[in-house]
């Protein structure tokens, strides 16, 4: 075998030179979204902060061997850890001098692992509930069902105004059973970027003698500098009474690498049933805090010295670009006609609709696409209409300015396409089909027709939202499944 027919195979006959493998790797990302830029209003986070890449990279290489398995063996990542979680408990409500003084926490590998530990642990906190159960706004990140999935504990969904898109204290309690070992809520919601009402909430989970976690993992790094710089942001970490955990993401709004998050409790004895400790067994005695046992210290390090690195001062600045990007996009959104806010921003979120029947948004997304930008549809659930999501962060700043007029042209250009108009029989398959009866024939035979995976790119976004659109959340969970397991075959 010749060395272009290896190209591409990640174990060749003959080992590739260093500088190929990596020119291999480059070209392989051109086909990716952009992660700096401020055009990709999901996924990633950047501060666009001159240096902070080359700062991680090397900080990520100087632990990127170290295992956080045995604490006692590296102290270095112990160290990290604890200035990671000391760092995170000080801004949210904890540490020294503070409602929650005791406040302890784990690093974990990003938000979805922080839910399923916090979950973990109201769960084993309560041996005797033989039916476990938690109550969670249908806004809540959807980790808190892979939790539910994964930790056998059945999940209440508690409705959320159409309006405000908050859910009620008074909805919370009534969700409330007998089984029930943990009520959650969001600080702010992903999808509206809407902060819940916490303390209230925390004071009926308080009252039925219920753990409450606040999934801040989106938006716990940038509330408190929002609060510092003046905003009317409520009480919703710590210090309110009731609220027994809270997560949030060091790889979010405080610009640090991927994959590194923080879940915090208000004391040892809320953490002590996270952990997993197993000795009958003739090898070591495994204890973890989290659900992994081996981890690498290269997200931990990096996260560390993007901290030291961009202090309180950093954050604030970058809290403040942000909030100026929020409020200039939201002014565009605001400016084009037949588009609605879905939420008036709280954080660092911009949501909105379409109040239009000609201006279909998700070829007004397919629109934004063709001119760089680069943002997330939603479907619509219920009561609330599809819409459309940008996460803002600083580096979205120097780039308002382009976005008003793009997205004016863009909602032009929508409209005079028309909305998506789905084949009257894909329309009624996705009526009357089951998840049940999705077979990955039946899928392929699916995606072949839509011309996905062809070497043009196949069917345009819309059409493929469109399509997810008009189905119930059931069948497009089984249709994503059966479609990504296309995706993912391997290579030879």
């Amino acid at each position: 075998m010749n060395d272009d027919q290896d190209t591409g195979r990640a174990l060749p006959e003959r080992g590739v030179p260093a500088e190929r493998v990596l020119a291999e790797i480059r070209a392989l990302r051109r086909a990716d979204a952009p992660t700096h830029g401020g055009r990709l209003f999901a996924y990633v986070y950047d501060p666009a902060v001159a240096g902070l890449d080359e700062l991680t990279a090397a900080a990520h290489a100087e632990s990127a061997h170290v295992n956080g398995l045995d604490p006692t063996a590296f102290p270095s990542l112990l160290a990290m850890e604890n200035a990671l979680v000391g760092a995170a408990a000080r801004l949210l409500g904890g540490g020294p001098g503070s409602t929650a003084p005791d406040a302890v926490g784990s690093v974990t590998s990003g938000g979805t692992e922080s839910l399923i530990l916090a979950v973990k642990a109201a769960r084993d906190a309560r041996p005797e509930v033989a039916e476990p159960r938690i109550a969670v706004p249908v806004t809540a990140h959807a980790a808190f069902a892979k939790a539910a999935h994964y930790l056998r504990v059945a999940l209440d969904p508690v409705p959320v105004d159409p309006v405000t898109l908050r859910p009620s204290a008074a909805d919370v309690a009534a969700a409330i059973r007998p089984g029930t070992v943990l009520v959650a809520c969001s600080a702010p919601s992903y999808a509206h970027g809407v902060i819940d009402p916490v303390a209230e909430i925390a004071a009926v989970a308080a009252a039925a003698g219920v753990r409450c976690h606040v999934d801040a993992c989106f938006g716990g790094w940038t509330l408190p500098w929002l609060r510092r710089l003046g905003a009317p942001v409520p009480p919703f970490d710590l210090a309110v009474d009731g609220v027994t955990s809270i997560s949030v993401d060091l790889h979010k709004y405080a610009y640090a690498p991927k994959g590194v998050s923080v879940l915090l409790h208000r004391d040892p004895a809320l953490r002590a049933p996270q952990y997993f400790a197993y000795a009958d067994w003739p090898g070591y005695t495994m204890i973890n805090p989290g659900i992994a046992s081996t981890r690498s210290g290269g997200p931990i390090a990096a996260a560390y010295a993007t901290l030291r690195h961009l202090g309180e001062d950093g954050y604030l600045r970058l809290a403040a670009a942000t909030r100026d990007a929020v409020a200039g996009l939201a002014d565009a959104v605001r400016g084009v006609d037949g588009l609605r806010l879905l939420a008036e921003p709280e954080s660092t979120v911009v949501c909105f609709t379409s109040t239009d029947p000609k201006l279909d948004l998700f070829v007004l997304v397919d629109e934004l696409t063709a001119r760089g930008w680069h943002t997330q549809p939603q479907l619509a659930y219920g009561e609330l209409p599809a819409s459309v999501h940008l996460t803002v962060t600083a580096s979205v700043a120097p780039r308002v300015a382009e976005f008003g007029p793009d997205l004016a042209d863009a909602a032009a250009a929508a409209r005079a396409a028309g909305p998506v108009a789905l084949p009257a029989e894909l329309t009624a398959l996705a009526a009357t089909l089951t998840p049940e009866a999705l077979t990955p024939e039946l899928v392929a035979g699916l995606a072949a027709g839509l011309g996905l995976g062809g070497p043009s790119g196949g069917a345009p976004d819309a059409t493929v939202n469109a399509l997810l659109d008009a189905a119930p959340p059931a069948l497009r969970e089984r249709l994503l499944v059966e479609f990504v397991g296309l995706l993912q075959r391997p290579t030879h």
